[in-house]
């Protein structure tokens, strides 16, 4: 009973939860900040399904403020 339209968005929202579960997060400087590296796979396809900007994504997915 879902439009089409909506299935996809719906599994697009969904595919972009699951890369996100598998991105690698380094810790650096004893755990006190991490990095994610700009070449992940998974951080480059969540990206893309959602439609944000790669640069500000992995910004704020390290830095609390």
């Amino acid at each position: 009973g879902v439009k089409e339209s909506h299935q996809t968005t719906i599994f697009r929202i969904i595919a972009a939860i699951l890369h996100l579960g598998n991105l690698e997060i380094q810790a650096e400087r004893d755990g006190d900040a991490c990095s994610i590296s700009s070449e992940d796979e998974h951080l480059n396809n969540f990206c893309c399904l959602l439609g944000v900007e790669h640069s500000q994504m992995e910004h704020w997915l390290c830095h609390r403020k």
